[in-house]
Formats: C-alpha cells, structure tokens, sequence
C-alpha cells in the first residue's frame, strides 16, 4: 500500500503585542510510503521555509510500532516510537525555499500510518496535514516532479509471451558463462497487466543469466532513458553484482553494467572496472539500496554524447549515481578516468554474481526512449 501525505508546518509562538498574527512557517514535509505485509519504505522530502541552515535534523512520532532498519541520504536513529533524521555530509546546507529528500525502509505490525506532526531543527513544524488520494497497492505513484500516466502493459513485449522461457525479441543468454541462473516468463507476478519476466539468479561465480533485447535500444541514439520496474527478495549484498548489462560499441563491445556492492546500487564499467559511485563509505552513502519484496522504479540516462549518467529509484534522484562531467570526490573521480562516449546496442536483464548473492527477481514495463518516461 504506497500513500502519500504533504505536511506545512509553522513555527510555535505568538506575538507579545498587539494583534494575533500567523507564524511563518518553518519547514515543508512530504513523506510517501510504500508498504506491504510487515515492511515499508518511507521518501521523505523536507521544504526548509525559514532562514538559511548549515545542517538540520527532521523529527517524527510514529504512532504505531514502527522500527527504522535503515536509511539513505540520512542519518535515522529512533528510541521508541521518536525517530530523527540529520543530513549527511553533502545535503546539510538549506537555504530558504530549498528542499533535501532521503528515504528509509522499516518495519510494522497491524497498520503503518504516517506521522502527523514533525519538527525541524528542534522547532516543531505543526500538524496539518493533508492526505493525497491513494493508488492502487501493488504500484508507487510518480514522485510529485514526474507527472506521467501509468505504464501501458505490453510495451516491453512481455503480455505477448506464449511460453515460459522469454523469445522473439527476447533471447536468454550467458554472457561469460553458464550455471544454475534461468530466465522465465511468470504470469503469476506482474507490475502492470499480468505477466513479468523472473530471473532466478544463483550465486558464486559463473552462474550469469539475462535476457536480452536489441531493439528497445536500437531505436534510440545518442541519448538514453531506460525505465524498469523491479521486484527483488534479497538485499543487494556486499559483493559485486549485476541486473542491468547494456553492450557498449565504443568501448570494445564491452558492457556498461547497473547492479550493486556494498548493499547499494552502482555502476560497473567493465572495461576498465570503474564504478559510480566509488566504493569508499562516503561513496557508497551517496547511492542506496534497493527495497526489497516491493515494485521499485528504476529509471537512468546515459547520454552517448558527453558521457554523462542520471538515476532515479522510485521517482527519487540518487546524488551517487550522478555522472555530470565534472569530478565530484567518492562519486566519479575513478569513472572519468577515461574519456566515455559510449554507443548502447543491447538491454540486458538479468543477475550476474562475482562472488555471493543470490536473488530471484521480477521485471516489467521496460520502457528505452530519447525522453525521460517517467514512474
């Protein structure tokens, strides 16, 4: 169940003399939560409405058992049912009107509603809010920066599927090597409409299996928008995979990777070996991890022309995964250590493990274009 509730707070206090006046408000809040069974995640996006701040913290009271089990883009501790979150290294500075997101994933037992009240460095931010209309459970809504309708199933070629290994324009394949990896089409779990394609990824080495399609891509140049929904059932684990393999034709054939290390999402460039973000602690903060037993919408642009890179998970911008040309330390000083014109020609889907890691997922409206397709 994935709701949405914006909050506008101001700050406590009232006027020694004459009339009473409104405060000023204080701080914004607009908290989306993705919930199932007993887990959720929770984005949370805070307006600083007052002066300028060098750092900030945001509080909240959940109302029922709610257990924060971690959190990107912030630091979020709770003791019993009070939770705070404070900014991290590249996010602490607001000034007024300017806006930080970060996002944690948690547990619940019975009903998971939002806060209604939070406070904004210590100051309280009041307790109006205003719930938006709730979609369907079984799929997140756009980020409020992203308006697009609800992906038409069958755009990907999966409700087309006849049998239960994926053909036509998608052919199952082992790059490197073969092993206990398969690829099959699963008409019992599905974003949109009612079929996905379910990889079910073994791990240790040489156990690489995907799907892969050419035509998605080819229809595109230069620059391209690659959107996705997944489902996975394992946390991405501290050694090397990968889900999302695209074949690069300026780099020796060789494939621009999108899977994870570290428990966060990354990039691998398999050529040189070379990851976004760098897998220093600072780095790898600066990406996240992906939730787990939910849709999530992945979404990336890789531009051929000046070899940049933008991502979103759910809507979200991930600052870690943001190659923009220019150094930016634990992020892509290693990445632009070569020139990277790059020339996709294939789409890949799938799991590819280095080491552990296994994982059975789900993928469904793969969408490939020239413009952002958006959740």
């Amino acid at each position: 169940m994935l709701s949405v509730v914006a909050l506008t707070g101001a700050a406590l206090g009232v006027a020694a003399l004459g009339p009473a006046r409104a405060a000023a408000a204080t701080c914004a809040v607009t908290w989306t939560a993705n919930s199932w069974n007993t887990g959720f995640t929770a984005d949370v996006k805070v307006t600083n409405l007052g002066a300028a701040v060098s750092s900030w913290t945001l509080g909240w009271t959940f109302s029922g058992n709610q257990q924060v089990t971690s959190a990107w883009n912030a630091t979020v501790t709770q003791s019993g049912a009070t939770a705070t979150a404070a900014n991290v290294g590249w996010n602490g500075a607001l000034g007024t009107g300017a806006s930080a997101s970060f996002g944690f994933q948690g547990t619940y037992s019975g009903t998971n509603p939002a806060p209604t009240a939070f406070r904004f460095n210590n100051v309280a931010c009041g307790d109006d809010v205003t719930p938006s209309p709730s979609p369907s459970a079984s799929s997140p809504s756009p980020s409020p920066s992203v308006s697009t309708p609800p992906p038409t199933p069958g755009g990907d070629g999966f409700e087309t599927q006849t049998g239960t290994v994926p053909t036509g324009a998608w052919t199952v394949t082992s790059p490197d090597c073969s092993g206990a990896g398969t690829a099959a089409i699963d008409r019992t779990v599905a974003h949109s409409g009612t079929t996905s394609l379910r990889i079910n990824g073994a791990a240790g080495y040489c156990n690489h299996v995907f799907a892969r399609n050419t035509s998605l891509v080819g229809a595109v140049s230069k620059a391209w928008y690659v959107r996705y929904w997944v489902r996975h059932t394992t946390a991405l684990p501290a050694a090397h995979v990968t889900a999302v393999a695209l074949a690069d034709a300026n780099d020796g054939g060789r494939d621009l990777r999108f899977g994870g290390q570290n428990g966060a999402l990354q990039f691998n460039r398999a050529s040189d070996d070379a990851t976004l973000p760098e897998q220093s602690p600072a780095g790898v903060a600066l990406s996240r991890p992906l939730p787990v037993n939910t849709w999530n919408c992945v979404e990336f642009k890789v531009d051929g022309a000046n070899g940049t890179i933008e991502t979103w998970l759910n809507g979200a911008s991930v600052p870690g995964l943001i190659e923009d040309g220019t150094p930016t330390h634990d992020i892509d000083s290693q990445w632009l250590n070569k020139t990277w014109r790059p020339a996709l020609t294939d789409l890949k889907l799938g799991w590819e493990s280095y080491g552990d890691g296994a994982d059975t997922l789900w993928y469904d409206d793969v969408a490939v274009s020239a413009a952002r397709n958006g959740c």
